[in-house]
C-alpha cells in the first residue's frame, strides 16, 4: 500500500531549504571521502523520511528499535550485523566490494557467527570437535584465476550444528563446528565436518520481532562457511549450500548464489571413507574448488 501526500510549496520548500542546510553543514570536511558518504547519507535519508512523510511516533519507535539492536549485541552477537544481513545491506556491499573477475569464486555474507582464534587442524583432520550432526567429508582446491595452485592458503570454516545453534551461541565456552588449516602444496585440502542444516537466525530480539511483523521468516538454507586468505589474492568470504535444500529461494539473509549450491552426496553406512575412518552410520561428501581473484582485482 502506498500513501500519498499532496504538498503545498511552502511546505516543500522548507523540507528542500532543511536538507541544504544539514548538507552545507559539512563544507568545512577536509576529508573528500566522508564528505561524500556523509553528503549521501544526508540526502538518502531525508528523501526516505519525507517519501513515506514518518510520523513523530514512528520515529520515536525507530529509535527504540536501534537501542534494543545495541542492548542485545556483545561479544558473541552482532545484531547490528544480523540487521544489515536481513535488509539484504550485506549481501549489496559484498557485491560492490566482490566485482565478477574472471573465474573466481562468488562471495556471500560474513554472518555475525565467526570467532577469531578457532583450532588449527591439520588436512584432513575432524572441525567438529564434539558438534552433534552427520559426518561430512569436505575436500577441494585452491587455486587463482590463472589455474595455479596456491599453497599455503589459510581456510577458515566454521557451521552450526545439528540443532542449528554456533558454539558461540551456548554458555558454556565450548569451541565446535570451527577451525582453520592450509593448503597443501599442490593447493588441496580437506577436513571433516558435520553436514550442513537449516537453522533460524536469532530472532529473540529487535531484529526478530521486525522480520515477524513484516511476515518473513528467520530461516537461513543450509551452508558451511568459508573464509580463504592467501598472500597476492582477494579475501575470500563464502559459504556453501545443499543442494535440494527447500529454503534456497528464501534464505533470509539473501546469501544463496547457485554458483555456491553443491551436491552434499549422502553414503551409506559402511562405504569406505577416503581416510580410512570407521564410521558407524551414514555420512556425505562434497567438493568445493576455491577461485581467488588477486588482491588488485577491482
Amino acid at each position: 500500500m502506498t500513501f500519498t501526500h499532496e504538498l503545498s510549496a511552502e511546505q516543500r520548500a522548507r523540507e528542500d531549504d532543511l536538507v541544504q542546510r544539514v548538507l552545507r553543514s559539512f563544507d568545512d570536511c577536509e576529508n573528500p571521502r566522508l564528505d561524500q558518504v556523509l553528503r549521501s547519507l544526508v540526502r538518502h535519508l531525508h528523501g526516505f523520511l519525507r517519501e513515506v512523510r514518518l510520523t513523530e511516533a514512528e520515529w520515536n519507535t525507530g529509535i527504540e528499535f536501534l537501542t534494543a539492536t545495541g542492548h542485545i549485541t556483545d561479544d558473541t552477537r552482532q545484531e547490528f550485523i544480523l540487521l544489515s544481513d536481513v535488509l539484504g545491506a550485506s549481501m549489496q556491499t559484498i557485491a560492490i566490494n566482490n566485482e565478477a573477475y574472471g573465474d573466481a569464486t562468488e562471495a556471500t555474507v560474513f554472518g555475525p557467527f565467526f570467532v577469531e582464534g578457532s583450532p588449527r587442524i591439520d588436512n584432513g583432520g575432524d572441525i567438529a570437535f564434539g558438534a552433534k550432526g552427520q559426518p561430512c567429508w569436505v575436500e577441494g582446491t585452491v587455486t587463482g584465476t590463472d589455474g595455479k595452485p596456491v599453497p599455503g592458503a589459510r581456510i577458515e570454516v566454521w557451521e552450526a550444528d545439528d540443532d542449528g545453534f554456533y558454539d558461540v551461541q551456548y554458555d558454556d565456552d565450548r569451541t565446535a563446528a570451527r577451525a582453520h588449516l592450509f593448503t597443501d602444496e599442490d593447493g588441496g585440502y580437506r577436513f571433516w565436518a558435520v553436514t550442513p542444516t537449516p537453522y533460524p537466525i536469532p530472532h529473540d530480539g529487535p531484529v526478530g520481532r521486525m522480520l515477524a511483523a513484516a511476515g518473513r521468516s528467520p530461516m537461513r538454507a543450509s551452508h558451511l562457511h568459508f573464509m580463504v586468505t592467501a598472500p597476492g589474492t582477494r579475501r575470500l568470504v563464502t559459504h556453501i549450500f545443499v543442494r535440494g535444500d527447500e529454503l534456497l529461494d528464501t534464505d533470509t539473509v539473501f546469501g544463496v548464489k547457485e554458483s555456491l549450491v553443491k551436491d552434499f552426496v549422502r553414503q551409506p553406512a559402511g562405504t569406505p571413507t577416503p581416510d580410512g575412518r570407521p564410521m558407524d552410520g551414514d555420512w556425505s561428501r562434497v567438493r568445493f574448488d576455491i577461485v581467488l581473484a588477486p588482491s588488485d582485482a577491482s
